[in-house]
């Protein structure tokens, strides 16, 4: 379609690409729409993943010229990545509930305790469903809506299946390790954000230190979100997504 722009969407830990689903389904014609399963999930799952640039590495091929990338969490780690190895083929990405370091640091009190994902890895290998269905409900923690939006997390897990195991120890570490805060003062491409002020794993300070010390100019902090606002308020997920994809039409193919 003529003037219209790509968007391909990036999932957060232990999902896959159908978490996307209602979202992309309410957007317009103009907005091609790339959802992907990272290697380990869903349809990939039994596609090996060590590292961060393993996601990169699959992502790579869905774009040969700039494009608008949609990351959610650890799938926004995995954008901003490709960003600074690829800059060429990112217009702009859309980071949701992404951290650029997700750990606290003697310097960085805008995180969570390293023993959040620590403890994730060890309840993983005793029982992996029940460490799943605990993390789901810790992303939906604060909603006025929990019950909704946590069936909305379970039904797109069951639609493609959960991730492999490795998978998720790879994720976690990489939560554990990454580190983008240098990485943002270098990228030249436009960047954006939306949070939420409940959210468990990205807390609501970030918000304005993105503002104040990485001069981010669009971030979003949905006043009754958690960690999953697209799916919460995926209006206003849709609504600022769309004046994205507006400012970037002309020049996406």
């Amino acid at each position: 379609m003529r003037d219209s722009v790509t968007c391909i969407f990036v999932h957060g830990w232990a999902m896959n690409s159908s978490v996307w689903d209602e979202c992309v389904a309410q957007l317009p014609d103009w907005i091609n729409v790339v959802v992907v399963d990272l290697p380990g999930h869903g349809t990939m799952v039994n596609v090996p993943v060590r590292s961060l640039d393993d996601y990169v590495q699959a992502l790579v091929p869905l774009a040969h010229q700039p494009v608008i990338w949609v990351g959610w969490s650890l799938g926004g780690l995995a954008v901003l990545r490709l960003a600074e190895l690829y800059p060429q083929r990112v217009a702009a990405a859309m980071l949701i509930a992404t951290n650029p370091c997700f750990v606290k640091q003697q310097d960085w009190s805008c995180a969570v305790d390293a023993d959040v994902f620590k403890q994730f890895a060890e309840y993983l290998t005793e029982n992996q469903k029940k460490t799943i269905n605990r993390f789901l409900a810790l992303q939906v923690k604060g909603l006025s809506d929990m019950k909704q939006s946590l069936k909305q997390l379970q039904d797109s897990l069951a639609l493609r299946g959960q991730a492999s195991l490795p998978a998720l120890l790879s994720g976690l570490d990489i939560l554990l390790t990454t580190d983008f805060r240098q990485t943002l003062k270098r990228l030249d491409c436009p960047l954006h954000w939306l949070l939420g002020v409940n959210d468990s794993l990205v807390p609501k300070a970030l918000a304005k230190v993105l503002v104040q010390e990485y001069a981010q100019k669009d971030v979003v902090l949905l006043k009754e979100a958690s960690h999953a606002p697209f799916i919460s308020h995926s209006e206003n997920f849709i609504n600022q997504l769309i004046a994205i994809a507006k400012q970037h039409r002309k020049r996406a193919f």
